[in-house]
């Protein structure tokens, strides 16, 4: 049992780390995009409402029009900075619409092993906490 929960911590450190420096790539990272102006057509606030705990969480859905086409455009924070009619600035990649330098970031082929590194390390901390935690309770 011990020598599992120290595979699990030193697994959970190697994420870790690797977590930190993909973050740091990420933020170096220089991905290609075009800044354009577009119409927004629509934006909409939505809740969502988690029954088994109450939390609400909320997304923000915005249509855009850019060169004669509908985008949904990614990762947009509010629906005050995207009025129906309003021309904004969005950023064009991979044949997507952006609000931010960041949603283009993150939808990198390196955002992306990002965020699964980022979740690996949450699950395995808990996981090792908990066995540590298990493994404590044994010996008593």
């Amino acid at each position: 049992m011990k020598k599992q929960i120290f595979i699990l911590w030193g697994t959970f450190l190697i994420c870790f780390i690797t977590t930190v420096t993909l973050w740091f790539a990420v933020n170096k990272s220089n991905p290609k995009y075009e800044e354009v102006q577009v119409k927004v057509l629509s934006s909409e606030t939505k809740q969502v409402i988690n029954r088994s705990t109450g939390t609400r969480y909320t997304t923000y859905n915005v249509t855009v029009d850019y060169n004669g086409k509908s985008y949904k455009l990614e990762n947009a924070h509010s629906i005050y900075e995207h009025l129906q009619g309003k021309m904004v600035t969005a950023y064009f990649s991979n044949n997507r619409l952006f609000a931010d330098i960041n949603g283009v970031k993150s939808s990198t082929p390196i955002g992306t092993v990002y965020f699964i590194f980022l979740f690996a390390s949450i699950i395995l901390f808990f996981i090792s906490l908990t066995s540590t935690g298990k493994l404590a309770q044994s010996k008593k």
